[in-house]
C-alpha cells in the first residue's frame, strides 16, 4: 500500500456559515446587552461575518506538520507539529449533525488550557478521513526513525553474516 499524498488540503463545508450566524448569534442574545447586538447580528451582519470567515478558512497536512489559519481581522494560524499531537478527537452533537457539521479537537503534548481552545476545527468536509490521515501520517513520522534504525541494524547482521560465511568457507579449506 502506498502512502497518502502529502500535503493535503482540508475542504469545508458550507454550512458552517449558519451554523456560526446561529451559534454566535444565540450566543449574544444570551445577555441583556446583547439582545441590539444579536438582531443586527441576524439581520445581515452574521451573514456577511460568516461568509468572510469561511473564505479565509484553511487546514493543511503537511509532511511534518498540521497548519490552520482562521480569521477576519484577527488571524489566527497555528501549525502543530505531526510528532506532538497526541489525539484527534471526532466530535458530533445533535447541533453539528442537525448542519452535517462536527468537529475535531487537538490534544498535543505539552499543551496549556489556554492553547486548547485554538485547536478545534468544526466543519471538515469527512472529517472522520481526515482524522484518519493526520493519524496515519503522525504514526508514520514516528515509526520513520525506528524503520532506519531496524534497516541499520539488518545491514550491520548481514554484514556479520557475511564475514562469517568468509570465515566458515577459510576454515573448511585448510588443512
Amino acid at each position: 500500500m502506498s502512502p497518502d499524498p502529502i500535503p493535503l488540503r482540508a475542504r469545508f463545508n458550507p454550512l458552517i456559515k449558519p451554523f456560526l450566524v446561529l451559534k454566535i448569534g444565540l450566543t449574544m442574545a444570551c445577555t441583556i446587552v446583547g439582545i441590539p447586538l444579536a438582531l443586527a447580528w441576524f439581520l445581515g451582519v452574521g451573514r456577511w461575518w460568516a461568509q468572510h470567515y469561511f473564505e479565509r478558512l484553511e487546514c493543511q497536512l503537511g509532511e511534518r506538520h498540521l497548519r490552520f489559519r482562521k480569521g477576519i481581522l484577527v488571524t489566527t494560524e497555528k501549525t502543530i507539529p505531526l510528532e506532538n499531537i497526541q489525539d484527534v478527537t471526532f466530535i458530533e452533537g445533535p447541533i453539528l449533525r442537525h448542519f452535517h457539521l462536527s468537529t475535531l479537537k487537538f490534544e498535543t503534548a505539552g499543551h496549556s488550557a489556554g492553547q486548547a481552545a485554538d485547536m478545534h476545527l468544526t466543519g471538515i468536509v469527512d472529517a472522520q478521513a481526515f482524522r484518519a490521515r493526520i493519524l496515519r501520517a503522525r504514526d508514520a513520522l514516528r515509526d520513520a526513525p525506528q524503520r532506519r534504525e531496524d534497516d541499520a541494524q539488518l545491514a550491520v547482521l548481514r554484514s556479520i553474516e557475511s564475514k562469517l560465511g568468509e570465515i566458515a568457507d577459510l576454515l573448511r579449506t585448510r588443512p
